[in-house]
């Protein structure tokens, strides 16, 4: 099948044809058809699979079918939320190129950014808004953004925005849009908490579910690697420079932590930048940068990274920390393997957290395999079987006792 089939406006196929796209991915192939008809769609795919265009071409399409007569500012057609700032830095770029052939112009609100820029963007007449939800409402606060003409609303990593303690902001802005609009939910995985919102703001949406959401993308190859917490770092050295690594990205549980491996790696004479939420925007923004452009080869970043990080060159991920919660784990490696590529994920675990382990191997439904690093040091053999909890623990009491938290990052 070819992007042709879609039978898009000829601005959008050109924009196709310039960003190299032969052939549509899966979750574009289904999801697109009944988006451009007007259906609600409920996107459900493993990340890296191309959900952010399956929802800026139906977007697009609408305002080009029904172009504006004159700009009206402060009042956008489209509406895109998303749970962090990377993210929407990223969707907004997508949106540009897709519409980079277009009259239509896309706005970027967001924190950590001016705010004064933002309401010009918005003057000016931009047709769609890529958000953050709490920005976003400081705007509507301050009378700079009117949500009422809004036609189309997506929600992005809607799961995250659940996660990260969003939903009253998600709730209120939906509330300030028309009831009669059209409303595209992308998310990777499709939690409870997930479908009680489909209920409320979608209208017999069209589902579509690519792949099992639990399940890791087949490119990834997994390994676990066992170590006592004394030793976590000098494991990490001995793996970056044993591991064939052209990029690697790696995900520990505080923000403390991440500068702390950040100098470990750097006083050992290996470049890396720092990405989390004590950075300011400008930092975050310059330490992407360093790392698309491969000034740096190592990132370490908290789990505010897990989405929004589209790094083509992306051959690591390294899990200082486990996870604490299945779904993190799945969209932490999910940041390479991206876009059916292949790529590496590394985790690192302590006595301590072999619970996680546990919890993560249920949901993904498989077996990490475990691996120790010939001629490390070991103060400890590794433990390389599989941890099996006790039998009155049960995994349902298990995920239950993880706290899910709010704001951790």
């Amino acid at each position: 099948m070819a992007f042709s089939q879609f039978e898009l406006h000829p601005d959008l196929q050109k924009a196709v044809r310039a960003m190299g796209f032969s052939a549509p991915t899966p979750i574009q192939r289904q999801a697109v058809p009944p988006a451009l008809a007007g259906r609600d769609v409920l996107g459900s795919a493993q990340t890296g699979s191309g959900k952010t265009v399956a929802f800026a071409l139906p977007l697009l399409q609408r305002l080009l079918a029904r172009p504006r007569l004159k700009p009206q500012g402060q009042a956008p057609r489209a509406l895109v939320l998303v749970p962090t700032r990377e993210l929407a830095a990223q969707v907004e770029t997508c949106l540009h190129d897709c519409a980079r052939f277009s009259p239509i112009s896309c706005a970027l609100v967001m924190g950590g950014v001016s705010f004064h820029n933002q309401v010009q963007a918005l003057r000016k007449g931009a047709e769609v808004v890529v958000a953050t939800p709490g920005r976003l409402l400081d705007h509507h606060r301050q009378r700079t953004i009117d949500l009422r003409q809004v036609e189309i609303a997506v929600l992005d990593e809607a799961d995250r925005m659940l996660d990260m303690g969003f939903m009253p902001d998600v709730r209120r802005i939906m509330q300030l849009a028309p009831r009669e609009r059209q409303t595209l939910m992308f998310s990777a995985t499709v939690p409870p908490e997930v479908e009680r919102v489909v209920r409320e703001f979608m209208r017999e949406p069209e589902r579509i579910a690519i792949d099992p959401p639990s399940s890791p993308a087949a490119g990834i190859a997994q390994a676990l690697y066992p170590v006592t917490l004394d030793q976590k770092y000098d494991l990490l050295l001995a793996i970056l420079k044993n591991v064939q690594a052209t990029s690697a990205l790696i995900f520990t549980r505080t923000k403390d932590r991440a500068d702390r491996v950040a100098r470990t790696l750097e006083n050992n004479g290996l470049r890396c930048a720092v990405l989390h939420s004590n950075k300011t925007q400008a930092q975050r923004t310059q330490a992407m940068e360093a790392f698309r452009q491969r000034k740096h080869q190592i990132l370490v970043a908290t789990d505010l990274a897990a989405r929004g990080i589209d790094v083509e060159h992306l051959s690591h991920v390294i899990n200082f920390d486990v996870p604490q919660h299945p779904e993190d784990y799945v969209h932490r490696i999910g940041r390479t393997g991206r876009a059916f590529k292949v790529g590496d994920a590394i985790t690192l675990m302590t006595f301590d957290e072999q619970r996680y382990v546990t919890a993560i191997e249920s949901f993904i439904g498989q077996t990490i395999p475990r691996a120790a690093l010939p001629d490390f040091p070991y103060r400890v053999a590794p433990m390389l079987q599989a941890y099996k909890p006790p039998r009155s623990s049960g995994f349902g009491r298990l995920r239950r006792s993880i706290p899910r938290g709010r704001g951790r990052f």
